[in-house]
């Protein structure tokens, strides 16, 4: 398989369970910080930025650390 076409699957698979996260956030996460929180849902620009920012990093953090060099 080419190098490519892993990369390909992994950025797939890797979306898929960005997918996952993201619903179960929506789901039980949200509705728990609406509850402890209610004042900072007001504006809900600021909790989506925040959970995308979350996950994209964590994402980016997967990526780098199974993509490393090989020296390692």
């Amino acid at each position: 398989m080419g190098e490519r076409l892993k990369m390909f699957l992994f950025i797939a698979i890797l979306g898929f369970f960005a997918g996952v996260i993201a619903d179960l956030a929506a789901t039980y996460a949200i509705p728990a910080l609406a509850a402890v929180l209610p004042a900072f849902l007001s504006a809900g620009y600021l909790l989506s930025g925040l959970a995308g920012a979350l996950l994209t990093v964590s994402l980016v953090a997967i990526w780098a650390y199974i993509s490393g060099s090989p020296e390692r």
